[in-house]
């Protein structure tokens, strides 16, 4: 079977820094070449990938320092390469959202769309009733909701592979939270709750453009207090040494979050989390096992001494048993199976 990957050209696949759809379409796309299929991958030429690289930009955009730059032109660009060479694939997994719904609507039958945001935007379902021919995957059964009359074919959670992270020891001392710097995100949360049970809190965050004077003006005043260590965005490399020595990852979201990466991540480490019953944070932690759900900042604070007494190693097993890039593939791989079978289409052999 020969499958298009079309990955945002955002970032880099995988991402440098932070950044969750290209990360999950690197570690995919990684995953389906091991079970032997033959991946192609549409994404910019800083990509590093075992698959065929077609290059549909000399650089990601959030590296590219040029103020002359067009996302949309970008994107539409890489959209004309994908339908110019459509006929070379069985599969074309897109996960750029809806861009590529007017340009493909005489392929939607070898489509798979993974849907990577929030859904609860009002303009949404009215689009959506422009193109219900598209097979849609959501990353978590409560992100599908507010679309609940569109193609849902399947629900894929995300995955990474077993060997990015290591059990760590979570000796040192503080809890941690890791993403990006946002109203949704709420460290706030993480802040007051770090403060209340007396621990250090480090906070690896990215801070775009749009969250820069939410940041500014309110979160900035926080970092002064004692214990609190704002050390900005960092890598997957430094991702192992933050996340392994943690007691717990504070995930103290306030959005619909559709999955929430950082969680797993977390999980590979033995790190149980703390994650507010919002969005897929049900979906993603096993309450007790991996983690706890906590519904305010006095549960999250009686969470904090609870987790402490979690087993690490069931922590990583947990992990181990939902959330590596195989199972990941393996999900996605039973809908290509089954998008070719409903489409009355044979597939092509790899050469």
């Amino acid at each position: 079977m020969k499958i298009a990957q079309i990955a945002p050209l955002c970032e880099a696949v995988p991402p440098r820094w932070y950044g969750g759809t290209e990360r999950v379409v690197a570690h995919l796309t990684e995953a389906l070449i091991d079970a032997g299929f033959e991946v192609t991958l549409f994404a910019s030429f800083d990509s590093r990938s075992r698959a065929k690289l077609v290059p549909c930009r000399e650089q990601a955009l959030r590296l590219d320092a040029s103020p002359l730059k067009s996302e949309n032109a970008a994107h539409l660009a890489m959209l004309h390469e994908v339908r110019r060479q459509a006929d070379g694939f069985d599969i074309l997994h897109f996960h750029v959202d809806l861009l590529h719904y007017p340009l493909f609507e005489h392929l939607a039958d070898r489509t798979l769309t993974t849907l990577h945001g929030r859904l609860d935007l009002v303009d949404l379902p009215a689009l959506y009733k422009c193109w219900p021919q598209f097979p849609l995957v959501s990353i978590s059964h409560r992100q599908r909701q507010p679309l609940r009359g569109a193609r849902w074919f399947g629900t894929v959670h995300h995955g990474l592979p077993p060997e990015l992270f290591r059990q760590g020891a979570g000796d040192g001392g503080y809890l941690a939270f890791l993403g990006r710097i946002s109203q949704e995100k709420r460290v706030d949360r993480a802040i007051r709750i770090a403060q209340r049970v007396g621990l250090p809190l480090k906070i690896a965050a990215k801070i775009s453009d749009a969250d820069r004077c939410y940041y500014e003006t309110q979160i900035e005043p926080l970092l002064d207090q004692p214990g609190i260590e704002f050390i900005g965005e960092i890598d997957d490399a430094a991702k192992q040494d933050f996340l392994g020595r943690a007691l717990a990852l504070l995930f103290p979201i306030d959005w619909p979050e559709p999955f929430g990466i950082v969680m797993i991540e977390a999980m590979a480490c033995g790190t149980p989390v703390i994650g507010w019953d919002c969005g897929a944070v049900p979906e993603v932690i096993d309450d007790g096992v991996s983690g706890r759900i906590v519904r305010s900042e006095d549960d999250a604070v009686r969470a904090v001494e609870a987790v402490a007494r979690l087993d690490r190693a069931e922590v990583r097993a947990a992990f181990e048993r939902r959330f590596t890039a195989q199972v990941m593939a393996q999900n996605y791989i039973e809908l290509y199976w089954r998008l070719l079978r409903e489409s009355g289409k044979s597939y092509r052999l790899s050469a």
